[in-house]
């Protein structure tokens, strides 16, 4: 908008930055330090610019398109993993019939083969999750139960996924059923997230956050509520010296304060010095005990191996002097 900082008294820029920051900007433009750009630097500059804006705006239509056309075909399993982890795990089976298929077992380490085989062939433990890993449930729980929640979250996904795949949503039959609402198709995958919510939060014993959807007590998705927190303040009571304080005063009590501190530390030293030497008379003493307990233990084994000889002495003589 700007382009070459000589520009920056005469631009006007309102619509992008308030009016106070607008000032500053413009201020700074114009006595900041840098090199001075040309036209034609100016002209990759602006074109950049336009490619990142398109990009942004690109990925902002191809996240719609996913997450309309998942919501069309997959209602259940978006609302338990996610229009991403879904759509992951559809493309990696092929179909949506051939992920429905599959059991919850497949489901839960599907896109973890490498590292299956691996733990088959070594008879190392296997995974525990693989794409299913990146859901928002899984991240919310800890270490140890992660595998607990990919467990019972990929056995509600199977379920969800069998109905997606094969309901007709009111075509069969007679023809004169309407068509269910975008709630009665998710309800499974509604009420399967309902319960592995509840689940985590008996795991994990706290409160867990809600992500995109939240579900309601009656089984509905409701839209989370999201509220803008102040930032806090800073406390001027907090501080140790007052603002107003005068500087004579603030050089007296950090004088004091640092006075005290080395006492304090002086008087830590002496404490440590005293513990020291406390602590090398008691191992000196724990010493002398051991040696005049393994003293006094000798000297009753010599007199019991000397009395061991007397006695076999004297049953030797009484056996000659009866032979």
């Amino acid at each position: 908008v700007m382009g070459v900082r000589t520009n920056a008294a005469t631009t006007d820029l309102s619509d992008v930055l308030p009016e106070e920051i607008e000032g500053a900007v413009k201020a700074a433009a114009e006595v900041s330090m840098g090199t001075e750009i040309t036209e034609e630097d100016l002209d990759n500059i602006q074109a950049l610019a336009e490619q990142v804006v398109g990009f942004t705006e690109y990925r902002q239509q191809l996240s719609s398109y996913l997450t309309a056309r998942m919501q069309a075909i997959a209602p259940n399993l978006t609302a338990l993993v996610g229009e991403l982890v879904g759509a992951r795990l559809i493309a990696h089976s092929g179909s949506l019939l051939n992920l429905a298929k599959s059991p919850a077992s497949t489901i839960q380490i599907l896109g973890a083969e490498k590292a299956l085989f691996r733990a088959l062939k070594t008879k190392h433990d296997t995974p525990k999750y693989g794409l299913i890993y990146h859901a928002s449930l899984i991240g919310q729980a800890t270490g140890k139960n992660k595998g607990k929640i990919a467990r019972m979250l990929a056995t509600k996904a199977a379920l969800g996924l069998r109905v997606d795949a094969l309901s007709d949503w009111g075509t069969s039959g007679e023809g004169d059923k309407p068509e269910p609402t975008e709630e009665e198709k998710m309800a499974v995958g509604v009420q399967g997230r309902l319960l592995v919510e509840r689940r985590l939060r008996g795991l994990e014993g706290k409160p867990i956050r809600s992500t995109a959807t939240g579900v309601a007590p009656n089984g509905q998705a409701q839209p989370a509520k999201w509220e803008v927190k102040e930032a806090r303040k800073y406390n001027a009571d907090a501080d140790g010296i007052s603002a107003n304080a005068p500087a004579a005063n603030e050089d007296a009590e950090m004088e004091d304060v640092t006075e005290a501190g080395a006492e304090a530390s002086s008087d830590e030293e002496e404490m440590t010095k005293e513990q020291k030497k406390a602590a090398k008379a008691a191992k000196k003493a724990a010493k002398k005990a051991e040696k005049e307990a393994k003293k006094a233990s000798e000297k009753s084994s010599k007199k019991r191996k000397a009395d061991d000889d007397e006695d076999k002495t004297e049953k030797k003589k009484k056996k000659k002097s009866k032979d």
